[in-house]
């Protein structure tokens, strides 16, 4: 018997490091995916069928909107909890609207809408309370109807 022909079996770790290594990766990466997948539906508004279906719509009243080339400047003082709008015209003249509401929404959490009261302090700035309830970025639905128009936009803002 020749010496090279005489090999006792050795155990190797390597190659199950190389499996457990996989097996971490795959539990990790499949973690992430569920906690993604539960936390945030993707879904913007709960009626994003019906604004499908009435698109042309929805790109008419935007394209309205941009025309009367309104513009609103929004503020945000943390150690009060004020939300402040500053409205003006095209020409950039203070608009007077009789209506203004504006409502919070997290963009990434599934919370039902937090309502601003907005006062009207005159020269086109509103200002209104509001407690969040959380701190982060949030989404503003303005609305405002001035002059016999309706004008309403999103922006987001980051309210610390």
């Amino acid at each position: 018997m020749s010496l090279l022909s005489v090999r006792s079996p050795r155990f190797s770790i390597v190659p199950w490091l190389f499996v457990a290594g996989f097996a971490i990766v795959i539990a990790v990466n499949g973690t992430m995916m569920w906690l993604a997948i539960g936390s945030f539906s993707g879904l913007y508004s709960g009626h994003a069928r019906e604004r499908g279906v009435h698109y042309n719509e929805v790109v008419a009243q935007q394209r309205s909107r941009d025309a009367l080339g309104w513009t609103v400047q929004t503020g945000w003082k943390p150690e009060s909890n004020h939300l402040d709008l500053t409205l003006s015209d095209a020409a950039g003249r203070p608009l007077e609207a009789t209506v203004v509401s504006v409502a919070l929404i997290r963009p990434a959490e599934k919370r039902p809408p937090v309502g601003v009261t907005m006062n009207g302090l005159g020269g086109g700035k509103f200002s209104g309370s509001v407690v969040l309830p959380a701190r982060g970025n949030w989404d503003a639905d303005i609305a405002i109807e001035a002059e016999g128009h309706r004008f309403a936009i999103t922006k987001r803002l980051f309210l610390q």
